[in-house]
């Protein structure tokens, strides 16, 4: 598997659209959407998200993962993955814990044991959630992990609801995004 970053606009909003799509699902209301355009309108427009592709040799894509930046700019927090293949997030993710200074956050015993095999090897206890970093992460202990970057939904939501034009652009520019996912990068 080759890791690929996405950063020309086009090919990376679609993969978003996607990506949020696929975790998310069809029963989500407009949790995807408001994600979707949170993400693409502040995370990416302030350098503060990655989105990253595991291909295989062609170049098709097996896996998606969004990395956000934490508030000093020293780790990066997956925030959102999934597969179009069997396997494949595990191995984007057990890739990018050699790569880059990775942090999961995880809701459950079973996601922890996901994560563990997939190369996050340190855990803490944090703020009542689970935190794993993996070996490239500056932080030795729980005290000097800061907080991710986030996006405040429900000033996205309050936008959508009183500006009926930009829900409309954000619908469009969702929707666009499904229907010109790349079938290779």
């Amino acid at each position: 598997m080759k890791v690929v970053h996405i950063s020309q606009s086009g090919p990376r909003d679609a993969s978003l659209a996607t990506l949020c799509a696929e975790v998310y699902g069809q029963q989500a209301g407009l949790t995807p959407l408001v994600v979707f355009t949170g993400t693409k309108n502040v995370l990416f427009a302030q350098e503060a998200a990655r989105l990253l592709a595991g291909v295989d040799g062609e170049g098709k894509p097996l896996a998606l993962a969004l990395l956000v930046l934490d508030e000093k700019g020293q780790g990066m927090t997956v925030t959102h993955a999934c597969e179009f293949k069997q396997g494949a997030k595990a191995r984007l993710i057990s890739e990018l814990s050699l790569k880059a200074p990775l942090r999961v956050e995880v809701a459950s015993d079973k996601e922890e044991a996901f994560y563990q095999q997939c190369g996050i090897k340190r855990w803490f206890d944090s703020e009542g959630k689970r935190i794993g970093l993996g070996a490239r992460h500056p932080a030795k202990s729980s005290d000097e992990l800061v907080p991710t970057l986030h996006l405040d939904e429900a000033l996205i939501l309050r936008r959508f609801k009183h500006d009926p034009n930009a829900f409309s652009d954000a619908k469009e520019a969702f929707l666009s995004g499904l229907n010109n996912f790349p079938s290779t990068f």
